[in-house]
């Protein structure tokens, strides 16, 4: 049953008059030069609640003597939230950093110059290791603020022995959340995960729990990338499936030694695929005749066939291991080479393998 109402009845020559009252006062106070209204629904900003409410019904006041109604629920085109921001992930050409002392004398302004100079993006950090600790702090306070002010990001990377794994934890912990004075931290977090030859005590239950738990300490939001042996046929049974869970990123380690840069680099990219995570190759810029390699840092035209393969075999970008170790003719070969060029021109090319074509070192 259906109760009068109360309020007196509206009627359409009151709505009326009442509509052009409201045209004429916002008439009155905008102005000649108010701009333009945009179409409806234009630039409309996401609707939401003040901290700690619920969310309220907007209301919709009609003229004088009518009933309120409650508007119904928005379109999800203007309840939709901003795209979260993407998660940071190195691009371009990196170099790893071992020892300082023995990166340019330990000289920051020497070490940003040449890495801007080379048109490197990014540069991989030692920060410690499960036998010596964290033990760059010092360094980093330098070079963290110089190297952001070049643009140039940085990854800590740190040894851990997986076994006992909370001071693995404690340590990354550490390295992740360290700041500088000057209020700048590491881009992003790696951990070196070796195979039992180097100290490791890897089984595939420890590779899985300590990336869940780096993760949860690091927080859903932080980049990780896990560093690896690159993909062969003498580790059938290495656990990579456990050991790159929970990370953002893969970074083989692609020494060829005395292999070949082109099918190394190209057979590691085709199995981590599987994965379905960024892959960044490391490359070898350092003599590998200790391991059984060829005597000598690699040539250039290895240094040129590795970059190449990689980019063809879909690499998110490259690396190579070590600052310390390059030799000049490495340097040069990773400043010209045309894969992951940086988005700004390259410095101008002052030796002679600016005139040598690419494709003359593929196989």
């Amino acid at each position: 049953m259906s109760f009068p109402s109360s309020r007196p009845r509206v009627t359409v020559d009151r709505l009326l008059f009442g509509a052009l009252v409201a045209v004429m006062l916002l008439a009155a106070f905008a102005g000649h030069n108010a701009p333009a209204v945009e179409k409806a629904g234009a630039g409309v900003p996401p609707l939401t609640a003040p901290p700690g409410t619920e969310p309220v019904p907007p209301v919709v006041v009609l003229p004088a003597g009518a009933a309120e109604l409650t508007a119904t629920v928005a379109p999800a085109s203007v309840l939709q939230t901003p795209a979260a921001a993407k998660k940071w992930l190195p691009s371009g050409k990196g170099m790893w950093i071992y020892e300082p002392a023995k990166t340019e004398g330990g000289n920051v302004g020497a070490i940003v110059a040449k890495a801007k100079a080379t048109g490197l993006t990014h540069l991989w950090v030692r920060m410690g290791s499960a036998w010596d600790g964290f033990n760059v702090a010092p360094f980093l306070d330098k070079l963290l603020p110089a190297a952001h002010a070049a643009d140039i990001k940085v990854i800590g990377w740190d040894f851990p022995k997986l076994d006992p794994m909370d001071p693995d934890i404690a340590r990354a912990t550490a390295m992740i959340r360290y700041t500088t004075p000057s209020g700048d931290r590491v881009d992003a977090f790696s951990p070196d995960i070796e195979s039992p030859a180097e100290g490791t005590r890897l089984t595939p239950e420890n590779a899985r729990r300590y990336g869940a738990r780096l993760r949860e300490a690091a927080g859903a939001d932080y980049p990780l990338i896990v560093t690896v042996p690159r993909p062969a046929k003498e580790r059938p049974n290495h656990p990579y499936a456990d050991i790159v869970a929970g990370y953002d990123a893969i970074a083989p380690m692609v020494y060829w030694l005395d292999r070949q840069p082109d099918t190394d680099v190209a057979g590691a990219l085709q199995y981590l695929a599987k994965f379905g995570k960024p892959v960044y190759p490391v490359g070898q810029a350092y003599d590998g005749s200790p391991e059984g390699g060829r005597k000598g840092v690699p040539p250039p035209e290895e240094l040129f066939r590795f970059m190449r393969f990689a980019q063809n075999n879909g690499a998110a970008g490259v690396s190579f291991w070590s600052w310390q170790a390059a030799n000049q003719p490495a340097w040069d070969a990773v400043r010209v080479a045309l894969e992951f060029r940086p988005p700004e021109p390259a410095p101008a090319v002052l030796t002679a393998l600016a005139t040598v074509p690419a494709q003359e070192f593929s196989p």
